[in-house]
């Protein structure tokens, strides 16, 4: 057993380099490379464009979550739960699409998830800000390195932007969030969005300011706290948002453990 140094710098795993391949399948990793960079390029382009056609042209659809103008300045009232961590962007999406078939149909007892009960409008455009941590991974040399006087790196907040397209429907299979938040999620990795949105970061707050819903989700030590954050003049049941949040996340995670996609005991 090695004893604790505690004048030692923080240790932090290293990647391991992969073995170079011989010269048969070299020429096809280098076509996949090549794929991945166009890829990458073509879908920063886009979501380049989409973000200043947002900015200038395209707003969400009007909805009982969306405020007026001036929204940001109203007195907002915070709520929060502590839950464990899961795929909290299709949570988010579930619980948001229940919330909404709630409100459009006030007059119904139940507003649950099978699709005969919806009361959702068609094609409800409603999008998220993602923040993205832009900062590279320094390794245990970094670390030491950023504790010398005469460092070069860089230091302070280093966070771009993603628009998050949110899908609001209703699903008889509660997974299908997970599924379609993890394709949302792989189409934006591939993208530079974040790099972009980050040196646009004061237009972007200048022009949309605070909104009248934000969700924050802290994840620590296996447990995830969500707050949100809302004006009562827009949103006047946040608890009611929250308990949608904490109902779909037991709803996703009985339906992982019932088609044994992970073991009982991981939860």
């Amino acid at each position: 057993m090695c004893e604790s140094d505690p004048d030692a710098f923080p240790t932090l795993p290293i990647s391991k380099k992969q073995k170079p391949c011989s010269s048969g399948g070299g020429l096809l990793q280098h076509f996949i490379k090549l794929f991945s960079v166009l890829l990458i390029y073509w879908n920063t382009l886009v979501d380049v464009v989409m973000f200043l056609i947002t900015i200038f042209f395209l707003d969400d659809t009007k909805t009982p979550l969306k405020g007026p103008l001036g929204v940001g300045s109203t007195p907002r009232r915070i709520v929060h739960r502590t839950t464990i961590n899961d795929v909290m962007v299709g949570v988010t999406q579930a619980a948001l699409s229940r919330y909404l078939n709630r409100k459009y149909g006030k007059n119904k007892k139940d507003g649950g998830v099978a699709e005969g009960n919806s009361n959702l409008p068609k094609n409800i455009r409603l999008r998220a800000t993602s923040f993205v941590n832009l900062r590279p991974y320094l390794g245990n040399e970094g670390v030491a390195e950023k504790t010398k006087s005469s460092s070069n790196v860089r230091l302070g907040n280093l966070i771009g932007y993603v628009l998050f397209p949110f899908t609001i429907a209703l699903r008889e299979d509660a997974l299908d969030y997970v599924r379609s938040a993890k394709a949302t999620g792989k189409r934006k990795k591939a993208s530079l969005e974040a790099i972009y949105t980050y040196f646009m970061a004061k237009t972007f707050l200048k022009l949309f300011g605070t909104k009248a819903l934000m969700i924050h989700i802290v994840s620590y030590a296996n447990k995830m706290n969500i707050i949100l954050s809302v004006d009562e003049g827009i949103v006047p049941d946040p608890h009611q948002l929250c308990d949608d949040l904490e109902e779909f996340l037991k709803l996703i995670k009985d339906a992982v453990i019932y088609k044994g996609l992970v073991d009982c005991h991981v939860y």
